[in-house]
């Protein structure tokens, strides 16, 4: 990975699958000296010694997904800037996106802390604890071109099969406004069941859209059709109680948003910047 303004360098290792879990391993620049501890900078305990151990989801571009036998994207690129702040390296850990609701892999002591494009919400706080959020989303209504859908409403009024990832907040929103959406695994999945006709419309995060959508056959297509501004915000999460790695975390995403970093790594990632998509870091 690029240095940004000369302080961060970073390499993704290549993908394993072990005991039917996903593990990547991204290393930084520095570790933690082949001293075994577990104890990391700012006396950050960690669940295996020298490194930041990272539950996620494949595959959700651009925030993380494999891309040349390598888990990348903009939340892998953050959690690197955690990782190197406690002078350790960033192994990814690919888990069921349920487990990010009920914080079951981090209370079990297999990850550290959990990166997954997700929505901080007050049912999700019950069970871990939210870093600042980082990232203003919204969610789009993506339709076959063909289908004459020009909003949500429209989807419901011509009765067009919706689709969206299960056990998300897009999902949560479609049954709330009446549908029963046909759910999917993983946001690729839901641009399938789109690409193949399964469905003539999807419910999805935006920012998913905004890269599907880079490509030209995909552009010629299909089209969003409706915006949905559900006032989402996107957070890392850590155990419950585990204050200094959350602080640690909020330290990282302050710094990079100060210095310029966060604003690199966006437009490398996400597309031009948006200002209103990066959200300030709560005091």
């Amino acid at each position: 990975m690029n240095t940004l303004h000369g302080r961060r360098t970073r390499i993704l290792a290549a993908t394993t699958a072990t005991a039917g879990l996903l593990l990547v391993a991204a290393c930084t620049s520095t570790d933690d000296g082949g001293s075994g501890s577990r104890t990391a900078a700012g006396g950050v305990e960690l669940v295996k010694a020298g490194q930041l151990t990272t539950c996620t989801h494949l595959p959700y571009p651009p925030f993380q997904s494999e891309i040349d036998g390598k888990v990348q994207g903009f939340d892998v690129a953050l959690i690197d800037l955690v990782a190197e702040d406690l002078g350790v390296k960033q192994d990814i850990v690919d888990t069921p996106f349920e487990n990010f609701k009920t914080g079951a892999f981090l209370n079990s002591g297999e990850c550290d802390l959990a990166a997954a494009g997700m929505t901080i919400t007050e049912e999700r706080k019950k069970n871990v604890d939210f870093s600042d959020p980082y990232f203003n989303a919204t969610q789009a209504v993506l339709v076959d071109k063909k289908s004459g859908v020009t909003s949500l409403a429209d989807v419901k009024a011509k009765k067009v099969k919706l689709g969206a990832q299960a056990q998300t907040t897009g999902e949560d929103h479609a049954k709330k406004q009446g549908f029963d959406p046909v759910s999917f695994e993983s946001s690729d999945a839901v641009l399938n069941g789109l690409r193949t006709g399964q469905v003539k419309a999807v419910v999805i995060d935006y920012p998913v859209v905004q890269g599907w959508l880079k490509d030209k056959a995909n552009a010629e297509a299909f089209e969003v059709a409706d915006n949905i501004n559900t006032g989402e915000q996107y957070g890392f999460t850590v155990k419950k109680g585990n204050t200094k790695l959350r602080e640690a975390v909020n330290k990282a995403l302050a710094d990079a948003k100060a210095d310029g970093t966060y604003k690199k790594l966006y437009e490398r990632w996400i597309g031009p910047y948006d200002e209103s998509a990066a959200s300030p870091a709560a005091s």
